[in-house]
């Protein structure tokens, strides 16, 4: 069901020196909707990224979630509602959806607070009417014909707050079954700890370590070999990129989008993903290997 053949919609494109995207219609600009996660996977053979995206009211109670499926050279878009089955209806995954890890069909979702929330991408289904408004929490007259849908099949629980979530890979770039979990804080006490995913549905994320880089406001961490990168938000100024090997992380030269927000690694396309989430400046950004140091290309993967 989740197919590339769905055209989807049109984003903005820009390709200086790095490649961006922007978003058409009221996402740059709403404050109903916010961007959070990133990272990259495939989708019908494409390399593809995937954002989520929160809803909230005006007291800040979560009322739905959604993942943002990219071609990020096609610069076109799908949405994928994210929902959880109760009493054998499905109903909105109200999360704050801090940071994103896929593997082949399994999505994982950072719900800040509650856990790690898993879905299954190779069961996404189509609703129509007024269920697929419920579940990709549209307003009231609003009705779209139909929606993709992701349900939830596990929650995770993890001993941290599980404000953002990334990914691990060697020194050759190749995937790793591990992902980087941790802590939003407006001081410098937030940890990061590295777990193993579990190998099926009846298993747990089991911890292999943890550090606290003494960094405030993280937002996403990601390691490649032994050099790990964090996002850190600096209100309306542009955001640091801190790299090097924990526990002493040094901040690198290279500037992330105002509002900066979760990290993705795309060995394939030579780019480290981040995103901003404030209205007005929402982008998606691409920044070269080169630019970060993480060396020369390796030979291609079997």
């Amino acid at each position: 069901m989740l197919s590339s053949r769905t055209p989807g919609r049109r984003m903005l494109r820009r390709r200086r020196d790095a490649p961006e995207l922007r978003w058409f219609t009221a996402r740059a600009w709403t404050t109903k909707w916010y961007p959070q996660g990133i990272d990259v996977g495939e989708r019908d053979g494409r390399r593809t990224l995937a954002v989520s995206w929160f809803r909230q009211d005006r007291t800040g109670r979560h009322l739905a979630s959604r993942v943002v499926m990219i071609d990020p050279h096609r610069a076109r878009h799908v949405d994928v509602a994210l929902a959880i089955e109760e009493d054998g209806a499905l109903v909105p995954a109200r999360i704050h959806t801090g940071g994103l890890a896929w593997f082949g069909d399994r999505l994982f979702v950072a719900a800040t607070g509650e856990g790690i929330w898993e879905f299954d991408l190779s069961r996404v289904r189509r609703v129509r009417g007024r269920q697929a408004r419920t579940l990709r929490g549209l307003g009231r007259g609003i009705l779209p014909r139909t929606a993709l849908v992701a349900v939830r099949t596990r929650v995770h629980p993890i001993s941290l707050r599980c404000s953002f979530l990334g990914r691990a890979f060697d020194a050759e770039g190749r995937p790793l079954d591990r992902v980087l979990i941790g802590e939003y804080r407006k001081d410098d006490r937030g940890r990061i700890g590295e777990f193993e995913i579990p190998a099926d549905a009846d298993d747990d994320f089991a911890e292999q370590h943890r550090f606290s880089p003494a960094i405030p406001r993280m937002q996403g961490a990601v390691r490649w070999g032994d050099r790990h990168l964090v996002s850190q938000s600096h209100l309306m100024e542009p955001g640091i990129l801190w790299s090097g090997t924990p526990p002493h992380l040094a901040r690198h030269p290279e500037p992330l989008p105002v509002g900066c927000e979760d990290l993705a690694l795309d060995p394939d396309g030579r780019m480290l993903w981040t995103l901003g989430e404030h209205p007005f400046k929402r982008v998606v950004r691409g920044i070269p290997f080169a630019r970060l140091g993480l060396g020369e290309r390796s030979a291609p993967r079997p």
